[in-house]
């Protein structure tokens, strides 16, 4: 599926990536997702599951509450989001209610990605919204970052 976006991918990513950086220092799992709207990012979030007590506070809907309010609306229509991995059911369920017209993110999630992985929850034909979605978008830095977290995890343990 070809998505243009005025070649801004690599430049939303990079800040998708310094929101995961932040989840890293604190000891979450590093994702990070920024939410853009006609070329100008929104909101940005990063995974602070741990640090709010929360099991929903994943990167994408941090910044979808961000976004949310900066709007007005919980429709968020003819906004994208970047994420530096494919978002899980939960994430993808919300960006379809959210009605988020785009998901741009970097590595694939084989254990629990909802765009093409493990579901097809962004754009299942039987919801009432679907998303167009584009994967690889700094695949190597977003893989990179988790697979390190997990590996000095391992090490500690």
């Amino acid at each position: 599926m070809k998505i243009d976006n005025n070649g801004n991918d690599a430049y939303f990513m990079q800040e998708a990536l310094k929101e995961a950086e932040k989840a890293r220092g604190k000891g979450e799992v590093p994702v990070g997702a920024v939410i853009v709207k006609g070329n100008k990012i929104i909101a940005k979030g990063f995974n602070r599951c741990i640090i709010d007590k929360d099991p929903t506070a994943h990167a994408e809907i941090v910044a979808l509450r961000k976004a949310a309010k900066k709007a007005g609306n919980y429709r968020l229509n003819g906004h994208s989001v970047y994420v530096t991995i494919e978002p899980c059911a939960m994430c993808a369920g919300a960006l379809v209610n959210a009605r988020i017209e785009k998901i741009f993110f970097g590595a694939y999630d084989k254990k629990a990605g909802a765009c093409k992985s493990v579901f097809k929850v962004a754009n299942n034909k039987k919801l009432n919204h679907r998303i167009e979605f584009k994967s690889g978008v700094l695949k190597e830095e977003c893989a990179e970052i988790i697979k390190k977290f997990f590996e000095n995890k391992r090490v500690k343990s």
